[in-house]
């Protein structure tokens, strides 16, 4: 059980880091100083992809922490 739920636990985090990495929230350092065309603090809706991106990396998250959890109480 211990081998099963370490791979679930390793295929949860490798999709995490993907849906983090996936997810464009700017132009890097430039637009921590103020800088880029961002145009600041604008707050956009999110449709579509970004919207279902947003919503799988919450659920991956909450799936990584309750894996992690499980395991701790195994132990």
């Amino acid at each position: 059980m211990d081998k099963i739920l370490g791979t679930i636990q390793i295929i949860i985090s490798i999709l995490l880091i993907i849906s983090i990495l996936l997810q464009n929230r700017g132009a890097g350092l430039s637009e921590t100083f103020g800088g880029g065309a961002g145009g600041g603090n604008v707050y956009q809706t999110k449709r579509g992809f970004d919207k279902f991106l947003f919503g799988a990396t919450v659920v991956l998250a909450l799936l990584f922490l309750g894996t992690a959890f499980y395991s701790f109480l195994q132990k």
